[in-house]
């Protein structure tokens, strides 16, 4: 009985470690998500879209709740360079958005691309 009783607790501790692996994968890379944003706004400022390569928005330009928001309902309007953000993949979408999330207006530690 012990030993059974040992297997499901050690069968339930691998289970947890997985499962918070897989949720960690899906939330997105910020440091990824600067490169990428960044990326994003060289590629239209190269083709002619836009006249700085620095993007439209820092993510300060926001509160959490806000970028919650525009990334919910995929609306990048007003980011500008529509071509390039229509490319984008979800994880490439996913590493932005937490990248602006972490370094929102109202987070511990707001911060502005330079």
């Amino acid at each position: 009985m012990k030993k059974w009783f040992s297997m499901a607790i050690c069968a339930a501790v691998m289970m947890a470690f997985t499962a918070g692996s897989l949720l960690a994968m899906d939330k997105g890379d910020k440091t990824r998500g600067k490169y990428t944003y960044r990326k994003v706004y060289e590629a239209c400022h190269k083709r002619g879209a836009i006249e700085s390569p620095k993007p439209a928005l820092n993510p300060d330009s926001k509160t959490r709740s806000q970028w919650d928001r525009v990334f919910e309902k995929k609306d990048f309007a007003e980011f500008g360079c529509a071509d390039e953000w229509s490319k984008l993949t979800d994880k490439e979408l996913a590493d932005i958005y937490a990248y602006l999330y972490e370094y929102a207006a109202d987070s511990p530690a707001p911060a502005k691309c330079k």
